[in-house]
C-alpha cells in the first residue's frame, strides 16, 4: 500500500502515460535519466540526439516515451519533486499557515535561482508555460494537488472556518506561485522570492 506523501500525491493525482511505464519499462525510465541529465546540464532536450544516445532510431524513443512535451513534463516534475522534498524538510520546525507559506516560498525560491531551469524558460518561453501553467498540464494539475494536500495537512479540511475549499486555495496559491516564478515571461518583471514570501503570507493570513 503506498503512502501518500508530498513525494506521491501530486503522481498519484494526476498519472500520465509515460508515468505508468517508467515502473515497468526500463527502456523508458533510460530515456528519461539521459533526458534528466541532459536537462540539467542546461541543454535542450531532443528526441535526435537522445536516440543517438541510445542507439536507437527516433521512433524507438517515440514509442517508449511518447512526444517531445510528454518527456519534458515528467523531466520537469522528476526535478520538481526533490525541490518539494527538499522544502518539506527545511520548513518542518514550523507549523500552520506559517508552515505552508514558508515552504511554497522556499520551493519558488529554488527554481528562482536554479540555473539550468531559467535557461529552459529563456531558450522555450511558450512551450514551458504550456508545460507548466495550463490546466490541460500534468505538472499543474499535480502542483494543485500537492498543494491541496499541503492545505489539508497544514491548515485542515475547512481552512479560515470553511470560507474557501482546500481545492480553492490550493489552486489559487499555484497561481500565485506561478505568476511570481515565471514573472520574467508573463510580465517582464524580474522573479523575485522576497514577493513571493510576501504574497504567500498574506493570502495565508501570516502575520
Amino acid at each position: 500500500m503506498t503512502t501518500t506523501s508530498i513525494a506521491t500525491v501530486g503522481l498519484e493525482a494526476a498519472p500520465s502515460r509515460l508515468s505508468a511505464r517508467l515502473g515497468t519499462r526500463p527502456e523508458a525510465q533510460r530515456v528519461l535519466d539521459i533526458a534528466r541529465d541532459t536537462f540539467i546540464e542546461g541543454y535542450r532536450i531532443d528526441m535526435g540526439p537522445l536516440a543517438t544516445q541510445l542507439g536507437v532510431d527516433r521512433t524507438s524513443v517515440f514509442r517508449w516515451v511518447g512526444n517531445r512535451d510528454a518527456l519534458l513534463s515528467e523531466v520537469l516534475w522528476s526535478l520538481a519533486v526533490p525541490t518539494l522534498v527538499q522544502a518539506e524538510r527545511a520548513t518542518e520546525h514550523l507549523t500552520g499557515a506559517e508552515r505552508l507559506a514558508a515552504l511554497l516560498t522556499t520551493f519558488a525560491r529554488d527554481l528562482i535561482v536554479a540555473d539550468y531551469f531559467r535557461a529552459f524558460l529563456r531558450r522555450e518561453p511558450a512551450r514551458s508555460l504550456r508545460l507548466l501553467t495550463t490546466a490541460d498540464s500534468p505538472i499543474q494539475q499535480r502542483f494543485v494537488a500537492t498543494v491541496e494536500w499541503l492545505v489539508v495537512r497544514d491548515l485542515g479540511e475547512k481552512p479560515f472556518d470553511g470560507t474557501i475549499t482546500p481545492e480553492e486555495l490550493a489552486y489559487l496559491l499555484v497561481r500565485v506561485s506561478e505568476s511570481l516564478t515565471y514573472a520574467d515571461l508573463i510580465t517582464g518583471d524580474e522573479p523575485s522570492p522576497e514577493r513571493a514570501r510576501t504574497a504567500f503570507r498574506h493570502l495565508l493570513r501570516v502575520d
